[in-house]
C-alpha cells in the first residue's frame, strides 16, 4: 500500500482583505492533511500565493510600488493568518520563487518544442479580475460568467495550447475515471458546458503587460497567469529541477482541493497540461462550494466583509475551525453568520463535548479520587456505545476517503452525545450511594473516559488546540490513531481541577 498522500489548495491571488470564505479551502485540506499524517501515510501540504498578472500590476502602480513589493506585504498577512488558524503546509509557494520561475519556462519550452503551443494572434473577450478568456456565447448577458464584471477586447500577438487536440483525450479520461471530478454536479457542469461543445485553442502567453514570467525564447512575451499557477503544483516537487525526489514520491496528487469557480481550469487547462508532459493526472479534483452571506458572496464593498482575525480572537480559531468543517456539507455553498458561529460553539462544543468531559472528570474526581480503571462489571447497556466507540475509527476513514467532512464531525459528536444520554440511563449519582455497586460506578466512568479519548483521537485534525487540552484534563497517554479504538485495561488519573473547555456564550 502507498503510504504518500499529496494534497493542495489553490494559490491564492493576494488579497489585501483575506475574509472567512479564504480560510474555507485551506482549512479543510488542513485537516485532511493532518489527519493522514496522524494515520501514518507520509504527507505533502502544499498552498501559497498565485502572484503575477495584470490586476496585479495595476494595482501596484495604482498604490505606487512594484509588483513584487505590493505581493510580499499581502503574502506576510497570509501567512500570519494561516498562523492563526494552525494551518500545517509544508510549503507555500510563491510564484514568484526562482525555483517556480525556472520550472514554468520549462514546461512552456517543452510544450513549445513538442508542437503542443503554437504562436498566433489572439482576438477574443478578456476578463481582467478573473485572468480568464472568454467565448461569446460563454458569457452571461455580455459579461463575464464567474465575477459578472465587463470583459474586454482583448487582439493581440499570443501563443496557444492545442487544448482541442487533447478534447478525446480527456473525454475518454473523465468517463474511465468517474472520480477524478467531485462532486458529481462538478464533473456534469464540465462535461456539458465546457468539453462537450467543443474546446477551443488556449492563449496562453500575453504581451500587454510585463508583470509574469517571461517566455525564454521570445520575450516579449509572459506566460499566461493560469498555466503559470497551475504549474506549482508540479514545481513544488523539483520537476524538471536537478533533484526530483518529491515529484518521484508524492506525484501524482492525491487531492486537489479547489473552490468552485475554478474547477475548469484544474479538470480542462490541467488535465491537457499534464497529458501533453506525459505525467499521470491526479487521481481526484474536488470543487467546493462558497461560504456565502445571507445568500450573497462575502465582500467588503457590500459591507459584510470582517477579517477572520476577529473571529479567531473573539471565539477561538478552534471553534472557527470546527463551524466552517461542520456547518457545510462539502461541495455545497454554505451560509455563514456569526449568530450561527455562536450556535454551533453552545450546542456542539460547549453543552455536547465541553460537557461530557467536565461531568466525567468531575465525577471521577468526586467518587474515586480521580483515579479509573476498569473494573469489568459490564451490563448490556455497556454494549451499544463500546462498539459505537470501536467502530468509530473505520466510519471516519470511509468519510475521510469520500471527502466527507461534515460527516467525520457528525458521526464524532453522535458519539459524544450518546455518552450524556449514557450517563443519564446509568446514573451514576446513583450507583454512588450504594458500595456494593462500586465496580459498576467505575466501569460507567471508564466507558466514558475510552469514548472521550477516542473521540478527542479522531477530534485532533480538526481542532488540534482543544484536543491538546483534552489530553492534559484525563491525562492519556494512548493518543495515536492506531490506539483510537476501545482498549479495556488503561488507568485514568485525571485533572483535579479541570477548566471549561468551551465556555457558552450570550449572543448580543
Amino acid at each position: 500500500m502507498n503510504k504518500n498522500f499529496y494534497i493542495t489548495t489553490p494559490i491564492y491571488y493576494p488579497s489585501a482583505n483575506f475574509h472567512i470564505g479564504h480560510c474555507y479551502s485551506t482549512i479543510i485540506a488542513d485537516s485532511i492533511a493532518r489527519y493522514k499524517r496522524l494515520d501514518g501515510f507520509d504527507t505533502f501540504f502544499l498552498t501559497g500565493s498565485d502572484e503575477h498578472g495584470q490586476k496585479i500590476e495595476k494595482k501596484a502602480s495604482e498604490t505606487g510600488v512594484t509588483p513584487k513589493e505590493y505581493v510580499d506585504k499581502i503574502v506576510a498577512n497570509a501567512k500570519d493568518l494561516w498562523k492563526q488558524l494552525d494551518i500545517s503546509y509544508d510549503r507555500f509557494i510563491r510564484t514568484t520563487d526562482e525555483d517556480h520561475v525556472k520550472c514554468v519556462q520549462k514546461v512552456f519550452k517543452k510544450l513549445y518544442d513538442q508542437g503542443d503551443i503554437y504562436k498566433g494572434e489572439y482576438k477574443g473577450l478578456y476578463c481582467t479580475p478573473c485572468e480568464s478568456f472568454w467565448t461569446e456565447t460563454q458569457l452571461v448577458e455580455g459579461k463575464c460568467p464567474d465575477c459578472g464584471r465587463e470583459v474586454q477586447l482583448v487582439k493581440e500577438e499570443a501563443y496557444f495550447l492545442k487544448l482541442s487536440n487533447y478534447q478525446d483525450r480527456l473525454e475518454k479520461y473523465i468517463e474511465e475515471h468517474p472520480d477524478f471530478i467531485q462532486p458529481e454536479s462538478r464533473k456534469n457542469e464540465m462535461i456539458n458546458n465546457f468539453i462537450k461543445p467543443g474546446l477551443e485553442d488556449l492563449c496562453v502567453s500575453r504581451t500587454s503587460f510585463k508583470w509574469g514570467i517571461p517566455v525564454t525564447f521570445d520575450t516579449n512575451h509572459v506566460v499566461y497567469v493560469w498555466i503559470d499557477a497551475l504549474s506549482n503544483y508540479l514545481t513544488a516537487l523539483g520537476y524538471l529541477s536537478d533533484d526530483e525526489t518529491l515529484m518521484k514520491k508524492y506525484w501524482p496528487a492525491d487531492v486537489h482541493i479547489v473552490g468552485k469557480e475554478i474547477v475548469r481550469f484544474h479538470t480542462i487547462i490541467w488535465p491537457i497540461m499534464l497529458m501533453a508532459l506525459d505525467l499521470p493526472l491526479p487521481k481526484k479534483v474536488f470543487g467546493h462550494g462558497w461560504l456565502i452571506i445571507d445568500g450573497g458572496k462575502i465582500s467588503k464593498s457590500l459591507g459584510n466583509y470582517r477579517d477572520p482575525r476577529e473571529y479567531i480572537e473573539k471565539y477561538g480559531k478552534d471553534a472557527v475551525r470546527y463551524y466552517v468543517l461542520r456547518e457545510i456539507p462539502f461541495g455545497s455553498d454554505g451560509n455563514f453568520s456569526e449568530e450561527a458561529l455562536i450556535g454551533r460553539i453552545n450546542s456542539d462544543l460547549a453543552n455536547v463535548w465541553g460537557n461530557l468531559v467536565n461531568r466525567t472528570v468531575g465525577m471521577a474526581n468526586k467518587y474515586f479520587d480521580g483515579t479509573i480503571s476498569n473494573s469489568k462489571v459490564n451490563e448490556d447497556i455497556d454494549k451499544p456505545l463500546v462498539d459505537d466507540i470501536s467502530s468509530l475509527k473505520s466510519r471516519t476513514d470511509k468519510l475521510l476517503d469520500e471527502l466527507q467532512i461534515s460527516k467525520i464531525l457528525e458521526n464524532i459528536f453522535d458519539l459524544l452525545r450518546a455518552c450524556n444520554k449514557y450517563i443519564d440511563d446509568t446514573t451514576p449519582w446513583v450507583l454512588a450511594k450504594d458500595e456494593t455497586k462500586k465496580g459498576r460506578l467505575e466501569t460507567v466512568l471508564y466507558n466514558l473516559l475510552e469514548a472521550i479519548r477516542v473521540s478527542n483521537i479522531l477530534l485532533m485534525p480538526f481542532m488540534p488546540t482543544s484536543t491538546k487540552k483534552v489530553i492534559e484534563t484525563i491525562n492519556s497517554e494512548n493518543n495515536s490513531f492506531k490506539e483510537a479504538k476501545f482498549i479495556d485495561n488503561l488507568k485514568y488519573t485525571v485533572s483535579k481541577t479541570p477548566s471549561p473547555l468551551f465556555e457558552r456564550i450570550q449572543s448580543e
